[in-house]
């Protein structure tokens, strides 16, 4: 198929730039670990709906990652793509279900949370988190980025998607928890966590589509590079 000579395609720089993917998605992942685990630790014991949503996406991130992962690996290795192919195909539409999932758990959560005026506690942790992602969010994507047009690999430019997607969804948390923090300003949170759904869904269509079709979304596409 064209789509797997695309991806075997030998090249001078294909290794390099498939260690280099690798590298960047081992980062990724144990970055998203970290992201994980204090947005839900944190989330539950303030009762931060937007910390919950966050941590929950960065959870569904880390499934796709380590996907992702597993395919660079066997490319490095020199094992066939095909089988990885359809394991990314697969793994697309749990993560595509999953966001859509946590959407309208983050919408029915907001709405709640408001309704019975549940007041989450303010929390630095929280507000640091937030910053840390805003940082290293956009580095990873455009690493990502970058790898994924040398190497010809639509899954990754989608992962790549995603990451600069969270670091949107990292400046909406942090916007949110700031005003908690500051004002005291309690549905600030749940603003915060309705703003979340926004990307959220977007990366839900992404998935989708690639799902479907094997390719990156249209929205996904980047500007020619060296």
């Amino acid at each position: 198929m064209a789509k797997t000579s695309s991806l075997t395609s030998p090249g001078p720089r294909r290794p390099g730039q498939v260690r280099l993917g690798i590298g960047i998605e081992v980062i990724a992942i144990v970055w998203m670990l970290i992201e994980a685990t204090v947005a839900l630790t944190t989330g539950f014991a303030t009762r931060s709906v937007s910390l919950e949503g966050f941590g929950i996406d960065s959870i569904i991130e880390l499934i796709a990652g380590g996907m992702l992962l597993w395919r660079l690996l066997v490319e490095q290795q020199g094992g066939s793509v095909e089988r990885v192919e359809y394991a990314e195909r697969r793994a697309a539409w749990v993560t595509a279900l999953s966001l859509f999932a946590l959407a309208l758990y983050i919408v029915g959560d907001s709405i709640l949370s408001v309704l019975s005026r549940t007041r989450p506690a303010s929390s630095w942790w929280g507000v640091g988190l937030a910053i840390a992602a805003a940082v290293i969010m956009p580095l990873l994507f455009i690493g990502k980025r970058r790898v994924a047009k040398r190497i010809g690999s639509a899954a990754l430019k989608a992962d790549a998607a995603c990451s600069l997607t969270c670091a949107y969804m990292s400046v909406a948390l942090l916007l949110g928890l700031l005003l908690n923090r500051l004002f005291g300003w309690w549905w600030a949170d749940s603003l915060a966590a309705l703003a979340l759904v926004y990307f959220v869904v977007q990366e839900g269509r992404e998935a989708w589509h690639e799902a479907r079709t094997g390719e990156a979304c249209s929205c996904c596409a980047d500007e020619d590079e060296d």
